[in-house]
């Protein structure tokens, strides 16, 4: 035993133990193979690697479909003349796209789809350098889409016209059958979600089949138990009984189909159903119950005796104003109480009134005019004209339009088929006739001082009117209109027997007028025009054309100075004569 402290012992360094000599041996053996074995491989991989390498250069990378077009391993010359041949067949064949439940065909390039050639191929990429992902091309396709361009326009275009097939939704409602409300439920909708389907034309275009592109489902506001609420609740109550509408002296009464006749529905913009009616429905039913309450108002007019004019007063009216008295009508048709309105009434003021009427200064005739020798079915036109423009205002300032005041001149207006000058001869048309009228009008006014605002003579002289005064119309294309130029009111009164009519002109007199006629020059002789004996042929023995004038001077009425002259050139064409054979 050593010496040292009490109660330790201490052991001597040992010398680390020494291997086999045969498993060291064994070790450095197996790590040397291992060594060349991985050596040999990295060396016959690299070889492979560039020998792949070698081989591929100029090719597209192996396992890629562009569009399910397999060009993988292709020369890219190759690859690229068929990848653009098969998608320039495709971009220009109808493409079936699916919305929901609704399919129908585009063109790609309608759509302005096009190919981006570059990106395509940036797309596709060169030969990987990676030799994991060289190896795994073997066994695995790459499918890439081709890059599309888009043209905005035609795009938007064609997404418009798939928005056309959108199917929107049914709101829920309540409708009226045969007067009983029947409860509507709602269906929900389908419209095109336009942005994405953008880009899915986009992007799969080329893909080769159905393409579907994304639909949003749209929900209808009011839901079924907001219709059945309102169906219980408003439209059974509604057309529950009749409701009465007590007038002055007289009542009308709409029963409860009339009513359904005019109720309706439309969403409240709450989830729920509001009760709306139809105004000129009720007033359809109501106007000729209540007419005879009514007091129509009546514009002050002027009866002629002689010299004299005398002013009849304008009548105030008194009608139903419609819309105070369907105030609060909803909720009438929904209350429990008496089912019954108060008309409430209107004053209507006239389009002239009495104290209009004095100011206009209508007291004497300022001109006046009469032609005759028409009868039969012209007689008729003339007398039918005439009625409607008697008593016609014009107010200073105004322009008086013949065809605008008596609006369509045809059969249902009381005008008869008369005979008329078509080209030169003689035929017939609905309204013949009126152009003596518009000539006996256009010289009141004349002979009145009145601005001519527009008349057109007739292209052949007809003997019965004066050279160059004179007038004829046309419904709707040929008009005569003359301006008021004074400071008072005119009023037109008209008088029309079985051969002569006489337009007068009522005002307060400040001009005289007279009518300078000039000679006929410049005679043009009649051609010849032979047709088919028949109803449609007229004979005619034809007359020359000429050119004459007319010259109108104003003077002031109170001093006879002459305030204006004018002459006025026209040129009649001559009549052909018309043989029947």
């Amino acid at each position: 035993m050593t010496s040292g402290s009490p109660g330790r012992h201490t052991r001597a360094p040992q010398p680390p133990e020494e291997p086999a000599p045969g498993r060291q041996f064994l070790n450095s053996a197996t790590a040397r193979r291992a060594g060349i074995a991985v050596g040999v491989l990295m060396a016959a991989g690299g070889v492979a690697f560039a020998l792949d390498w070698s081989l591929s250069s100029g090719q597209v990378p192996r396992g890629v479909q562009v569009a399910g077009i397999d060009i993988g391993g292709m020369d890219r010359a190759a690859a690229r003349n068929e990848l653009e041949s098969e998608l320039d067949t495709r971009i220009g064949r109808p493409l079936t796209v699916q919305v929901g439940d609704f399919t129908t065909d585009l063109v790609p390039r309608d759509a302005g789809l096009a190919v981006d050639w570059d990106a395509t191929w940036d797309r596709i990429g060169s030969q990987p350098v990676n030799p994991f992902t060289r190896l795994a091309s073997v066994f695995v396709d790459r499918d890439i889409e081709p890059v599309s361009t888009v043209e905005s326009t035609a795009m938007d275009r064609q997404l418009q016209a798939l928005r056309a097939h959108d199917r929107q939704p049914v709101e829920g409602t309540v409708v009226f059958d045969q007067g009983k409300p029947v409860p509507v439920r709602p269906v929900p909708g389908r419209v095109l979600d336009a942005t994405t389907a953008r880009a899915v034309l986009t992007e799969h275009w080329a893909d080769g089949s159905v393409l579907e592109l994304p639909a949003v489902e749209t929900e209808a506001t009011v839901s079924s138990q907001a219709v059945d609420r309102a169906l219980k609740e408003i439209a059974q109550p509604a057309v529950a009984a009749p409701v009465t509408f007590t007038g002055k002296g007289g009542n009308g009464v709409l029963d409860p189909a009339q009513l359904a006749g005019a109720l309706s529905f439309r969403p409240d913009g709450q989830g729920g159903l509001a009760l709306s009616y139809n105004s000129e429905a009720l007033v359809a039913v109501l106007g000729p119950q209540l007419k005879p309450t009514e007091v129509e108002p009546k514009d002050a007019t002027f009866t002629f005796s002689g010299s004299r004019a005398t002013l009849v007063p304008a009548v105030v009216g008194d009608t139903v104003d419609w819309d105070k008295t369907f105030e609060g009508l909803a909720t009438l048709l929904v209350s429990r109480g008496e089912r019954s309105r108060t008309v409430v009434y209107g004053q209507v003021q006239p389009k002239l009134t009495t104290p209009d009427a004095e100011k206009l200064g209508v007291k004497q005739v300022i001109g006046s005019f009469t032609t005759g020798g028409f009868s039969g079915p012209s007689g008729v036109n003339i007398r039918t004209v005439a009625a409607k423009v008697n008593g016609a205002v014009v107010r200073p300032g105004d322009t008086f339009s013949l065809n605008d005041f008596t609006g369509t001149r045809g059969v249902e207006q009381g005008y008869v088929e008369s005979g008329i000058i078509d080209h030169g001869r003689p035929s017939t048309a609905v309204g013949g006739g009126i152009s003596q009228f518009a000539t006996t009008l256009y010289n009141a006014a004349y002979f009145s001082g009145l601005e001519d605002a527009g008349h057109t003579e007739h292209s052949y002289y007809i003997s019965r009117y004066p050279a160059a005064r004179e007038a004829t119309v046309f419904d709707g294309a040929i008009d005569l209109k003359f301006r008021n130029n004074t400071p008072y009111g005119i009023v037109i009164e008209t008088t029309a027997d079985s051969s002569e009519v006489t337009v007068r002109m009522w005002s307060t007199k400040a001009v005289e007028v007279e009518s300078i006629t000039g000679e006929r020059n410049k005679p043009t002789e009649p051609n010849t025009v032979t047709l088919p004996k028949g109803k449609d042929c007229i004979a005619s023995d034809g007359a020359p054309g000429f050119t004459t004038s007319d010259t109108r001077v104003i003077r002031d009425a109170a001093t006879g100075k002459e305030i204006s002259r004018h002459t006025r050139t026209v040129k009649y064409d001559p009549i052909p004569v018309v043989k029947c054979e």
